[in-house]
Formats: C-alpha cells, structure tokens, sequence
C-alpha cells in the first residue's frame, strides 16, 4: 500500500492529483528560494498571517498548503506526499482526494487563525499531510475494508510518532497538525461513503487483502523507521 516501486512516469499516470501537489510545491519552492527575486513580495502576500487574514485576505487560509520554509521543510514534506497519499487517492478518486486535501488543509489553517495570536505566520503542508491520516486513522479503527492488518500497524505507528514529535519540537504549528488530523478523521465517514455489505475492490489485490497478515514482519518496521526519519527531519528544519 505505501510501497513505491513505479517509475516516474507510471506515477504521474496513476497518481495524477498527487504528482500535481508534489510538482506545484516544489516549483514554489524554487521560484520562492532564488536570492533577491521580487517573488519574495508574493511569498509574503501568500503566507498564513492572521493579522492580514483578520483584514480579509482569506486567500491565506489555502494558500500557506503549497509553501515551504526551506529545502528539508518542503523534502520532507514531499516524500511524505510520495509515500502516503497515492493509496489515497487510488481509493478515493480524485475529485474526493482533492477535497480531503485541500479541506483539512484549510480546516487547520482556520483552526489555526482562531487559536494562534494575530501576528502568527506560517506555511506547509502538514495540516493537510496530517489530514490524509486522519482519513487513515478512521479506516483503521471504523472501514478494516480498506486498510489491511499490517498497513494499520504502520499508520499507527507513524501517526504516535508524528503527535508525539509535534509537542517535543520548538516552532511547529501544533494547532495545524492537531486540527488537520481531526479534519481528516470527521471528512472520512463523508468521502468513503456506506459500508457495503461485502468487500469491494479498493487499492490493495483481492487476494493479497484475504490473506490476513496477522505478524509483524521486518519491512513492516522498515516502514515505521522511515517515516520516523520523515517526520523528524521535517521537524528538525522547522525548528532552526
């Protein structure tokens, strides 16, 4: 489920929303990051600044989901993307995936223009990122359908890890990750739909999904260790 084997063209075929996010944070990134370009003054005019947001601009509460701080925040926060977010959107379809995505992101960016003081300011993806585990979290505990054994012991694994390193790291956007997770988990009963009486078809093959994984292998730990590194290397940059 969040093995990446593809090549770059058969990603971008099958994952289309996915490598549209990926491809418009990093050009942001670089057109943000060349010296003395006058893009800083857009940069500045697209951040999430309660202060200007309390003035109206409510472009901010989308806008900050496609910017970066630095190269790891915006590495980081990428690979998660690469990793996580195409089983996602192979089972919920495109349209519904952009509404989780786009709509967590925003719910955090409002939670965070009600909690956070005026002159807070901030970007990243990590409301929304946070928001596709909440849809995750909500498979794992209410839609088992979806989600086998194994993969669920690496969504927990990686998301106590995240919450947990969210608190321990200095200038991080609690409020957004929090919120973000909670979005993410209240959308989920929406754009998954009924429980259907039996199994459908989602991501994973019929028969790899029967085959119920009932051990913890070592590739599953793999898993839990590089999104460990992930999440504390995105963290670590924030906090210089």
């Amino acid at each position: 489920m969040f093995t990446r084997s593809e090549s770059l063209r058969t990603f971008i075929q099958l994952y289309p929303v996915v490598s549209f996010i990926v491809a418009i944070q990093v050009v942001f990134w670089l057109l943000f990051s060349i010296p003395l370009s006058p893009l800083v003054l857009l940069f500045n005019l697209m951040d999430g600044y309660n202060a200007a947001i309390a003035d109206g601009e409510y472009w901010r509460l989308l806008t900050p989901i496609i910017l970066h701080a630095g190269l790891g925040h915006v590495f980081f926060n990428t690979i998660s993307l690469i990793l996580f977010a195409p089983a996602l959107e192979k089972i919920l379809k495109k349209s519904k995936f952009i509404i989780v995505y786009l709509g967590t992101g925003i719910f955090a960016n409002i939670a965070t223009y009600l909690f956070e003081p005026l002159q807070y300011s901030h970007v990243g993806a990590s409301g929304a990122i946070f928001g596709l585990f909440g849809v995750y979290l909500y498979m794992v505990l209410f839609r088992k359908e979806y989600i086998d054994q194994a993969n669920s012991q690496v969504v927990i694994s990686i998301l106590v890890i995240g919450v947990i390193m969210t608190f321990l790291n200095s200038n991080i956007n609690i409020i957004a990750h929090l919120f973000g997770l909670i979005g993410g988990f209240l959308i989920a009963p929406l754009v998954l739909g009924k429980k259907e009486r039996f199994m459908h078809q989602t991501f994973y093959n019929t028969q790899s999904r029967t085959r119920a994984v009932k051990q913890w292998k070592p590739k599953h730990l793999l898993w839990v260790i590089l999104g460990f590194l992930i999440i504390v290397g995105a963290l670590s940059q924030l906090a210089r």
